[in-house]
């Protein structure tokens, strides 16, 4: 017997219509692709920082040019 609680009431799976499963079924499948996103977002922001910190370590320091160039 399966028991799932909405809002404070406890319902028995197996006597929910078939479109009620189906709703919690939904649920639970959005629920772990949110999960899921969320591992992928850390994922890119880790990377994100790390190509930053790659590209400041590529870049020559302004007071190391001698002179600081302006494009208009």
């Amino acid at each position: 017997m399966n028991i799932i609680t909405i809002d404070g009431f406890e319902y028995d799976v197996s006597t929910l219509s078939p479109d009620a499963v189906a709703h919690i079924q939904s649920i639970q499948f959005v629920d772990s692709e949110v999960v899921r996103l969320q591992g992928v977002i850390a994922a890119m922001q880790t990377s994100r920082v790390a190509y930053a910190n790659g590209l400041k370590g590529l870049l020559t320091k302004p007071s190391e040019l001698g002179e600081v160039l302006t494009f208009t």
